[in-house]
């Protein structure tokens, strides 16, 4: 090559280096650094035995490795690119991005039917925007995740056993901001309350099965001076009548057959300086109630076969759903040991006295049970509300949450309509104005139009399969859906 020939090559080197350094000036700098971390993170990851995905802001796919995509069971090729939910249509990937709220050692359920251990984590910038979310896959085995759980079990010593159980139970969870309502009976409910929580006196909180009879007693303690010191619940229909006195005062070594060795601790000495939460005190044994006034009176008592005396300052909280003044009528209840806890009297309204709190109720019933279902609906029609706020609830708030959490399961999208509903809850209205009985032709049609919108809901809108699970001919189905206004 001569000098001339060198010289045209080192100038047409030159342009090239010139075309290329201006285009990569025109491209974007992070897309340069994230495909550069990607192709890295793929080096890295790609021969590590633990499955690892990467997602953008919009859920897609960037990057997974070879060991993940095998556990899915889809080639890497067809994975990268695609939305999460398009390869598992039960990831929480959404959800996170959502919330901003990574989650760590999750039970997770794949569309392949695997259950795993799982993280989702998140990756934020400087202003707290989310960029990316990492999964990871501890164990793809649950089996191998209990033994390993089991296994750590037997190294934890009794003395770390009793620590976790204290600590779980000496916590009050709710507040007077958590309890919701600002209807007449329920801010009266409410005031009630307050005063309690700023006294020392024992409590008496009365209301039917549902009504929110832990929230308030939660939300006294947390309001008193006691606040920081230990609540205790316990529930007294829960316990056999015969095991309720040592769960109660607690028991010395050796008191009956099979008693731990060394005694165990009461409910009471567990709640010194702090509160007990007695509920379901209507179904105490009278034998147990001797007993407690004993406490009440005298602040003190003895364990299960012991002689010495205990002493304790203890607050008492109780709650019944019964009426005490009937069962102290019936021989069931010690009239003494009543009045002793009738001292502040709270009574909790029904759901029926309080309509007015039911649209804030739901607003609030639907985010708590989309955080814990996973499903991300936060809207309800005007027809279902309107069917809501008709509704008797014998069942109160515990029934209402237990109709939104059905209608969640049930909707596709992030609305709840009436026909997600129970039949009996859409049909009250029309029992209001039609009378107690309905025609049974009546009866037939509605249950009839609601198997057919289930039906299609479940075969997402297909009529051939549709009407061959409901075994009839498909010009029928159509007919029907004609009939009853079903698209």
């Amino acid at each position: 090559m001569n000098g001339k020939q060198g010289d045209n090559q080192i100038q047409k080197g030159n342009q090239y280096n010139q075309i290329l350094e201006k285009n990569v000036r025109a491209m974007d700098e992070d897309t340069i650094l994230t495909e550069y971390l990607i192709s890295m993170m793929n080096k890295i990851f790609d021969p590590l035995p633990v499955p690892f995905i990467l997602l953008d802001k919009d859920t897609k796919i960037r990057m997974i490795n070879q060991v993940f995509a095998d556990f899915l069971g889809f080639p890497k090729e067809e994975i990268i690119g695609k939305p999460v939910l398009q390869v598992d249509k039960y990831s929480r990937f959404p959800y996170v991005f959502k919330t901003k709220k990574p989650e760590i050692a999750w039970k997770h359920t794949f569309e392949n039917g695997h259950t795993a251990i799982v993280h989702r984590l998140i990756v934020s910038d400087e202003n707290g925007e989310v960029k990316y979310a990492v999964g990871m896959v501890l164990f793809e085995d649950l089996e191998q995740f209990k033994r390993i759980v089991e296994k750590n079990r037997l190294l934890e010593t009794e003395l770390h056993l009793y620590k976790n159980q204290l600590k779980e139970m000496h916590g009050a969870k709710y507040s007077w901001d958590t309890i919701i309502g600002n209807s007449e009976k329920m801010a009266h409910a409410k005031f009630i309350g307050k005063r309690a929580s700023s006294s020392n006196s024992n409590v008496l909180i009365l209301g039917e099965s549902g009504t929110g009879k832990e929230l308030f007693a939660h939300a006294i303690h947390n309001g008193s001076v006691r606040s920081f010191s230990p609540f205790v619940k316990i529930n007294s229909a829960a316990i056999p009548s015969e095991l309720l006195e040592s769960e109660l005062f607690g028991y010395e070594d050796g008191a009956f057959t099979g008693a731990k060795k060394g005694g165990k601790i009461g409910k009471f000495e567990l709640a010194n300086s702090g509160s007990i939460f007695l509920d379901e005190i209507g179904d105490m044994p009278l034998k147990m109630q001797a007993k407690l006034l004993r406490v009440l009176q005298e602040k003190e008592f003895e364990r299960v076969g012991g002689n010495s005396i205990v002493k304790v300052d203890v607050r008492v909280i109780a709650a019944t759903n019964k009426d005490l003044k009937k069962l102290i009528e019936e021989g069931k209840f010690r009239e003494d040991l009543y009045y002793r806890l009738n001292v502040m009297t709270l009574e909790i309204p029904p759901l029926r006295e309080r309509y007015g709190d039911i649209e804030e109720l739901v607003t609030m019933l639907l985010k708590k049970l989309s955080n814990q279902l996973g499903r991300y609906v936060s809207n309800i029609s005007d027809k279902a509300k309107e069917y809501l706020i008709g509704h008797n609830w014998p069942g109160n708030v515990r029934e209402l949450e237990n109709v939104l959490e059905r209608a969640i399961n049930l909707t596709d999208s992030d609305t709840i309509l009436p026909i997600h509903l129970p039949v009996y809850l859409t049909q009250s209205a029309k029992r209001v104005s039609d009378g107690p009985i309905r025609p049974l032709k009546d009866v037939i049609e509605d249950t009839e139009k609601e198997a057919i919108v289930r039906c299609l809901e479940y075969t997402d809108g297909n009529k051939l399969k549709t009407a061959k699970l409901l075994n009839i001919s498909r010009s029928s189905l159509y007919d029907k859906m004609e009939r009853y206004g079903i698209s």
